[in-house]
């Protein structure tokens, strides 16, 4: 099972840079999600996107942002694992690193979930 798990951030704290430390205790944990197989990928999202629509055989793009800004997401992860208590387990030791705030997981589905 695959899991993007984000965090929405809304504190002034959020998006001050993190302290030496926590920059630490983050690359050890990606360097345990890496090594384990847990870990695909990480980033971070940009606040504003593009939307394409298809309607009435027309397309259109819009310029964003589309959300309003006490929930933009912050960065993410994407994570493999068994189960989704394991990406929780994931998750917590994250957020338990990064402090007060929260952190949401949503099971994504790709071509190996199809028989592809």
């Amino acid at each position: 099972m695959q899991f993007i798990v984000y965090s929405t951030e809304s504190s002034p704290e959020a998006s001050a840079p993190p302290s030496e430390a926590v920059l630490a205790q983050l690359a050890k944990l990606t360097e345990d999600g890496l090594k384990s197989g847990v870990l695909v990928t990480t980033g971070g999202a940009q606040a504003n996107g593009t939307r394409v629509r298809l309607s009435g055989g027309k397309f259109t793009t819009t310029d964003g942002p589309f959300i309003e800004a006490k929930e933009l997401m912050g960065g993410f992860a994407v994570l493999k694992t068994n189960t989704l208590e394991e990406a929780i387990e994931w998750t917590k030791r994250f957020r338990s690193i990064v402090g007060e705030g929260e952190s949401e997981i949503v099971r994504i589905f790709g071509p190996d979930d199809f028989g592809g």
